[in-house]
């Protein structure tokens, strides 16, 4: 089955990297709080996918080996993938913001998944990563 697109938490130290949408009654989730990513251009892979959209809204050019987790999510014919990424805090100086959504910020992580203006499924998403950690990894 192929995939739709894919979305990638990226870590700055303990902080999480996170987009304001674009307040557009014509677009999922207007105003919300979301995560880099987005649809699948060609034939790329999952991986390559997240990563160009990274760096297409946040300038940061990040590279496969940077994933350190990652899951398919399957919803009926869709499919999905969500990654994590954790870069160094000093990473967020190389931030340029695209031109798509309002501004980002970082957040704490549980700040993110109880927000209630985050996507939901990404939430979701990201309880399921932080679930899996042995530690926390804001610590």
């Amino acid at each position: 089955m192929s995939f739709e697109g894919a979305k990638l938490a990226i870590f700055l130290g303990p902080k999480l990297l996170v987009i304001l949408r674009d307040d557009k009654p014509d677009i999922p989730f207007p105003a919300h709080w979301d995560l880099p990513g987005g649809g699948r251009e060609g034939k790329e892979t999952p991986q390559r996918c997240a990563l160009r959209e990274t760096y297409e809204e946040v300038g940061l050019q990040l590279e496969e080996i940077d994933i350190v987790w990652s899951r398919r999510y399957d919803n009926g014919d869709q499919t999905n993938w969500f990654f994590v990424a954790l870069l160094p805090p000093d990473e967020v100086e190389n931030i340029r913001f695209g031109d798509e959504g309002q501004g980002w910020k970082l957040m704490d992580p549980e700040e993110y998944c109880d927000h209630p203006k985050a996507v939901p499924n990404f939430t979701m998403r990201l309880r399921d990563y932080l679930g899996e950690q042995s530690i926390d990894i804001w610590d």
